[in-house]
């Protein structure tokens, strides 16, 4: 990872439809969330009809695509992702710039990405599988039961991950044979429309679309009955919009929202310092906006000090400034408007008299005043009913819960509206596996939590409000699927005699 990049020069993308970039009248001004006034760059706003037009484009390449092999489609989609570790430094600046997240971890967004595609490739083989189902009494026909594509789909990230969360579905939907559309983040969408963008130019036109612009022009991506799908990551008042939206055309819907996510640390935990690192990354990566974060810790009672102690080391080293500056731990959040509802949970837990420690010095360069940094927290045995504990926080603050038994433990953990991801920490597999199937999620991690720690081959999605549906591994490209029986009359034995 190279830091000589230069970022001096504001970034402009356009849209790319039907295998054809396209500029538009109207852009959206990127903004710096580290740099007030500065922009990072402008991307194209893409209109109703440009919207339509991706429609068409994919609506087109459809039948051609989908009666390709599923290996002669990975075979495509392999060569178009040939040379995309070559922008990387340049794609990692520019997304540190518009996302405000550390160079290192916009590098790592876009490694991700690399790394999801090629895994998802590795399914063709699975991808028309089918199973038979014999005569039995009584039901003369012998069975095909197989898969078909949707058609077109729309893909839609958000902007804290975008790039490596775009590769925990687009890949899979190609693959099983759909065209897409992919929608960036108007907040964040430069880096992201590069990267697809270079990847559609070598797949056949109208396979891969890419149109950015404001989310009030974009309602066709969700309401078009030549939509077939719509996955969408985001929050959970997102997730209800486009669930709404959806329902005007029945667009099914993948729905990957937000979490607040429980870790569960037992009486016998191992707190050392590679697990104390593990804890403190999937609470404060990304400034802690990552819907799979841990976002709520419960500690037995016997080891809060010892847990908050661990933290609370960790936190004083943090180094607090801009993403792209060498030694900066910690960027500034996404959104002035975060910045402030992250602020007033810590507030409100103080006001209340829990005990808040926080961490770090803001940056104190002119440019940088009036940034969205916020210095990192521990909110220690707060009221279980403060929203830092029932919301989720999207930021650097977490509360520590004590608890005394493993029963309390676990309905504390489960009394949320979340069920995204939790975590176990003990030093013993089957109390693990006791206690991890008890949580009620879509992910479970034993002695570890949090994106950089996830299985990418495994199925990812929530349960409860955290979402719908399923990313990743078989059954992430079955969920761009439909299911087809074909049924063949068994021939009638001929008469005796």
């Amino acid at each position: 990872m190279s830091n000589t990049t230069d970022t001096s020069t504001p970034v402009t993308t356009g849209l790319f439809i039907g295998g054809s970039g396209r500029e538009t009248a109207a852009t959206l001004e990127i903004a710096d969330p580290g740099k007030p006034g500065v922009v990072v760059g402008r991307a194209a706003a893409a209109s109703p009809a440009d919207v339509d037009d991706a429609i068409a484009a994919a609506k087109a390449a459809y039948p051609g695509w989908a009666a390709l092999a599923p290996q002669e489609r990975a075979a495509q989609m392999r060569a178009a992702l040939e040379g995309i570790a070559e922008s990387r430094d340049e794609d990692a600046a520019i997304l540190s710039q518009e996302n405000g997240k550390i160079r290192l971890e916009a590098w790592v967004d876009s490694l991700v990405f690399e790394i999801r595609w090629n895994l998802a490739l590795e399914l063709a083989g699975e991808v028309d599988a089918a199973k038979v189902l014999a005569p039995a009494p009584g039901i003369p026909v012998s069975t095909s039961v197989g898969f078909q594509p949707l058609g077109v789909v729309t893909v839609i990230v958000p902007f804290n991950w975008p790039i490596a969360i775009l590769a925990a579905s687009l890949p899979h939907a190609l693959l099983a044979g759909n065209t897409a559309i992919v929608k960036p983040p108007p907040t964040a969408p430069l880096a992201t429309t590069r990267v697809v963008q270079r990847i559609a130019e070598k797949l056949p036109p109208g396979v891969l679309n890419v149109v950015t612009g404001k989310d009030a022009d974009m309602a066709a991506l969700i309401t078009s009955p030549d939509i077939a799908k719509a996955c969408f990551t985001g929050s959970v008042g997102g997730g209800k919009r486009i669930m709404e939206m959806a329902a005007q055309s029945l667009t099914r819907v993948t729905l990957e929202l937000g979490g607040n996510d429980a870790a569960v640390i037992l009486a016998d935990a191992v707190l050392d310092d590679t697990h104390l690192d593990r804890l403190y990354a999937a609470v404060f990566d990304t400034t802690g906006q990552i819907c799979m974060n841990a976002k709520r810790i419960y500690v037995h009672r016997s080891r809060l000090d010892e847990l908050v102690a661990g933290l609370s080391g960790r936190l004083e080293r943090a180094v607090i400034g801009y993403g792209l500056d060498e030694g900066t731990t910690m960027g500034p959040l996404h959104s002035p408007a975060q910045k402030e509802f992250v602020a007033g949970l810590i507030e409100e837990a103080r006001s209340s008299g829990a005990e808040v420690r926080e961490f770090g010095t803001l940056p104190d360069a002119p440019e940088l005043q009036g940034g969205n940094f916020l210095r990192p927290a521990l909110v220690i045995d707060p009221d279980p009913a403060l929203r830092v504990v029932t919301e989720e926080q999207f930021g650097p603050v977490i509360p520590i819960l004590p608890f005394d038994t493993e029963d309390e433990a676990v309905e504390a953990a489960n009394a949320s509206w979340a069920g995204l991801c939790g975590s176990v920490w003990t030093a013993d597999a089957d109390t693990a596996n006791r206690v991890g199937g008890r949580l009620v999620c879509g992910y479970v991690w034993v002695n570890d939590h949090g994106a950089t720690r996830l299985d990418l081959r495994a199925p990812f999605g929530g349960m409860k409000q955290s979402g719908m549906g399923r990313e990743q591994g078989i059954e992430g490209v079955r969920a761009f699927q439909d299911t087809r029986a074909i049924a063949h009359l068994e021939p009638e034995a001929p008469a005796a005699g």
